[in-house]
């Protein structure tokens, strides 16, 4: 049916469509383009047929047309109706404030539709002034149908003279109307037909009736932050929004019109040119092979950004007020420990009056220099913080009451040049600029030993260097990974005492002696090697060149109770061949090549297995474990430096130190799983093919670090699967043959 309500000529919906005398219908915006000068009057086209703009002279003094006519060409159709001398542009009705130019089927443009438009052509010199009078034939145009092709004279009416078909123009309507109602049905109901949906999660972009809203989208959980909002209500409905997107969230008023399309509104996004567009503005091909998106969703993205910068700000702005109250208690601080020096060197001094006296002066001089110097120094730093914080907190309520703003179009005019704003001013707090320039404490002190010959070299003197206080553990940085844990840490602010390093210490995973894990300058540091499924204790402690300071408090870290892990490329043979993120192997080399995993195990129970993606020519791949300076260009076992089990498409054999034993029924093919099981609790190994146990624990004894190891040629390819649990039931293996 859509097909049947669209204009020939432009392709869309119809709009304002009116019946030619064939009974055929047209757009009357697409009805001025495509109107056809006769052939008679086509050397008499009068001024008005020229593009806009200013007219050419001989209209102003030629025996035509007046200077009506020449305004009347760049005004609308009823402007040219009332226009004195425009009795040529009331019987073409060709231009108005949309048309571009006049229509012709010779030779020219295509509409989408087939429809060819001739462009604008100059006219000839003096057609205007040559242009016949009022009343003459030559003048007269044509219509002609762009389905069956025939013409229809023009009156003095033009295009107003045909009749506008409102019962095709209300069929439209309710053929829009009835398009966004079948789009507001839930989206995930079973029924048929749907249920009218009920609300409408703006995180999900998902409608949902009532029901589906109770069993899919409950108010808890993840989905308890959700925001519920009513469905879209069908074109034409009070808030609902129509095809030129007239009403919108804005309590029903009118969005503003394109600035180039007068009739038409915003509805999408250029982001390209940063603007947004009408439909129009899109059918003109300007932005053809411009990034174009809806302009609810820009709208959106553009206030989620804005409001992330300010976040940023807040939390500045929220640090600086802190920073203040520390700066003015900063104050009280340096005058009360400014009182406490003068006291004290004035103390000193009265007991040397004698051969103090030239010095108490000079000394006084100092301390109050320092004073004045630290107070100057705080000051300056809350003018500069106070300043900065209000210019702050200016934007961030300018950007608030913007972001309250419900006009997209209008929100996004401004809102890149407001993002760059409060981003500058994020960037204007640098690192450094809420950390006090001085500090409290006034690095003095006055020996008063000296001989009294030695009274004259008296002067301060810096204090003795003090320990590093307590790090503090960055808790929101410390984490896991597998068998790895790293830690994080830094000094505390207001701290002055210098670090030369720090010492990291880390139990061993059973509540044992704390042992020094690493020792420099770094502030982010990470162990491998751990044990799996265990707690661990960690601490650090800083110092320098006056001693050790004290510890910090204890983190406790928890390791992966199973083991994720990858084949390792750099410790592999060169000529294993390793993709899929480095969890499937194979090889260029007819010969066994060895490749290991990513992980090491030295206690606990862990489990993989291998499928077999690839399996030519019966090779024997060997599957186990193996210490890291295993040789790897021969089959994995045959050194003293892996336990492992090779297997053919009919039996197994368990081999280390080149020692073959177990030989077991069952073998590999193309899809077989291969399950690696070792025990470092009871210090054994067991190898499974799909799902079936191969003998009895495959090795002893086995204790110390070992790695995942795996050997093949070219003739086969595995896939690597960790994370595994252990396996519970396991079949019983089948009896070697004779």
């Amino acid at each position: 049916m859509e097909e049947e309500l669209k204009c020939p000529v432009c392709g869309s919906l119809f709009r304002e469509p009116i019946i030619l005398p064939c009974s055929h219908n047209v757009c009357l915006p697409c009805a001025r383009t495509i109107a056809v000068q006769t052939p008679e009057s086509e050397q008499h086209l009068p001024a008005l047929l020229h593009p806009r703009g200013p007219a050419p002279p001989a209209a102003a003094s030629g025996p035509g047309p007046g200077p009506g006519a020449a305004a009347g060409a760049a005004a609308s159709l009823d402007a040219e109706c009332a226009a004195g001398g425009g009795d040529h542009a009331d019987k073409l009705s060709l231009h108005s404030e949309t048309d571009s130019g006049y229509g012709s089927y010779t030779p020219g443009l295509k509409s989408p539709n087939g429809v060819r438009v001739l462009p604008l052509v100059p006219a000839p010199p003096g057609a205007a002034a040559a242009a016949p009078p009022r009343g003459g034939g030559a003048a007269s145009s044509s219509l002609t149908c762009p389905q069956c092709h025939r013409s229809a004279s023009l009156d003095q009416r033009g295009l107003r003279g045909f009749q506008r078909n409102r019962l095709l123009e209300a069929i439209v309507q309710r053929y829009q109307q009835g398009r966004a109602a079948a789009a507001a049905k839930c989206q995930l109901c079973d029924r048929s037909p749907p249920e009218p949906a009920a609300v409408l999660c703006e995180q999900c972009e998902v409608l949902y009736c009532a029901a589906c809203q109770l069993r899919c989208h409950p108010a808890r959980g993840p989905f308890a932050k959700h925001r519920l909002a009513p469905p879209p209500a069908p074109p034409g409905a009070p808030g609902g929004g129509g095809e030129a997107g007239g009403k919108g969230a804005g309590g029903g008023r009118k969005g503003p019109t394109c600035a180039e399309h007068d009739l038409e509104n915003y509805s999408m996004y250029c982001v390209s040119c940063r603007s947004p567009v009408c439909y129009q503005c899109l059918e003109d091909g300007r932005h053809g092979k411009h990034d174009v998106k809806a302009l609810g969703a820009m709208w959106k993205q553009h206030k989620a950004q804005l409001s992330q910068a300010l976040n940023g700000v807040s939390d500045k702005a929220k640090e600086a007020k802190e920073f203040l109250v520390q700066l003015k208690n900063l104050l009280q601080q340096i005058q009360e420990n400014g009182l406490d020096y003068e006291a004290c060197l004035v103390a000193q001094c009265d007991a040397l009056v004698d051969a103090l006296t030239r010095q108490k002066a000079k000394l006084l001089t100092k301390v109050t220099k320092e004073r004045e110097h630290k107070l100057k120094v705080v000051w300056d730093q809350i003018n500069h913080c106070t300043l900065k914080l209000r210019q702050s907190t200016g934007l961030m309520e300018y950007c608030l009451e913007v972001i309250k703003e419900n006009d997209p179009s209008g929100f996004l005019q401004i809102s890149d040049a407001l993002i760059k704003r409060v981003q500058v001013s994020q960037e204007q707090w640098v690192k450094g600029a809420l950390e006090p320039k001085v500090s409290a404490e006034f690095d003095l002190t006055l020996d008063s030993e000296p001989l009294l010959h030695s009274i004259h070299q008296l002067d301060f003197i810096q204090m003795k260097c003090r320990v590093p206080p307590v790090p503090l553990l960055q808790l929101e940085k410390c984490c896991t990974r597998n068998n790895s844990v790293t830690l994080a840490w830094r000094m505390p602010p207001l701290s002055h005492n210098p670090v030369e390093g720090y010492i990291l210490e880390l139990d061993d995973g059973d509540g044992g002696q704390f042992r020094e894990v690493y020792v420099g300058k770094e502030t982010l540091c990470t162990i491998d090697g751990l044990h799996f499924n265990s707690t661990y204790n960690a601490r650090v402690k800083a110092f320098n060149s006056s001693g050790v300071g004290p510890y910090s408090k204890t983190v406790v870290l928890q390791t992966s109770d199973v083991a994720w892990f990858t084949f390792d490329p750099s410790s592999a043979h060169r000529d294993i061949v390793l993709s899929n993120d480095n969890q499937t192997a194979t090889c260029n080399s007819y010969d066994d090549r060895v490749v290991l995993g990513t992980a090491t195990f030295s206690k606990g129970v862990h489990y993989w297995e291998l499928h077999v993606d690839r399996y030519d020519n019966h090779p024997d791949p060997a599957f186990g474990i193996a210490r890291i300076n295993v040789v790897k260009d021969m089959m994995l076992g045959k050194d003293d430096k892996a336990w492992a089990m090779y297997v053919d498409n009919n039996r197994s054999w368990f081999m280390h130190c080149n020692s073959h034993t177990n030989r077991t029924e069952g073998g590999v093919s193309k899809g077989a799983t291969v399950g690696v099981l070792l025990d470092l609790n009871k210090h054994n190994l067991t190898f499974y093919i799909n799902g079936q146990q191969q003998g009895p624990p495959a090795f002893e004894n086995v204790e110390g670090v070992f790695m995942p190891a795996l050997s093949l040629n070219r003739n086969v390819q595995v896939t690597l699967h960790t994370g595994l649990e252990v396996p519970q039931n396991v079949k019983q293996p089948k009896l070697p043959s004779n």
